[in-house]
């Protein structure tokens, strides 16, 4: 298989080999961006802000990533405006995440967009496939959650702590748990209280 069909197999949902020379040297080429990227000093946000657009396929304005950031390329990563990442945010991006505006990450999300076959003897040859997952506008994602390949989470909703995300999720709901599932929508009770019985007390 040459360099040209594994990288169409890799955008196209299809079983390949990530292991062509090639491929691993320019992914190589981006791993040295992101090198760059989590170590640079907190007083250096330009450097970050200009390191992390070198990094990514798209970066909006006014994003903020707090190293470390762990990612399998980083160009197949598109963020929007305003997107907020805390510290050990993973990007598997072998092929597109799409992440919106206003975005919100809380530490150790992970987003997966590749995956492995079942059968034993596929993986034992390191076969992989790639689906690409979709975080729409003003979401925020939980700490510690996990969203797998093909994932598509609607505008507005908001991703529990600890969450696996194996589906799509709808958008203006709260949705949490192992497997992820919608539990409610988002409601009037939420423009009066802002956790439990705290009320919002912002004019």
């Amino acid at each position: 298989m040459d360099l040209k069909e594994v990288k169409e197999r890799m955008q196209n949902g299809k079983l390949y080999f990530p292991t062509d020379e090639a491929l691993l040297s320019e992914q190589a080429e981006y791993m040295e961006i992101l090198y760059d990227f989590n170590n640079t000093r907190p007083s250096e946000g330009e450097k970050r802000a200009e390191l992390l657009k070198k990094l990514l396929g798209g970066v909006g304005k006014n994003c903020y990533v707090e190293p470390p950031l762990h990612a399998n390329w980083g160009c197949n990563t598109y963020m929007g405006d305003d997107v907020y990442a805390n510290f050990n945010l993973t990007l598997v991006d072998d092929v597109k995440i799409t992440i919106g505006n206003h975005v919100m990450f809380a530490p150790n999300v992970t987003i997966s967009a590749a995956g492995h076959p079942v059968e034993p003897g596929l993986r034992y040859r390191q076969a992989q496939y790639n689906l690409p997952v979709t975080i729409g506008d003003n979401v925020w994602i939980g700490a510690g959650t996990v969203i797998l390949p093909g994932v598509t989470i609607g505008e507005n909703t908001v991703i529990g702590a600890g969450s696996i995300v194996t589906r799509s999720i709808p958008a203006n709901v709260v949705a949490y748990g192992n497997p992820c599932r919608v539990i409610r929508e988002i409601g009037e009770r939420d423009r009066k209280y802002y956790y439990r019985d705290l009320e919002i007390d912002l004019e």
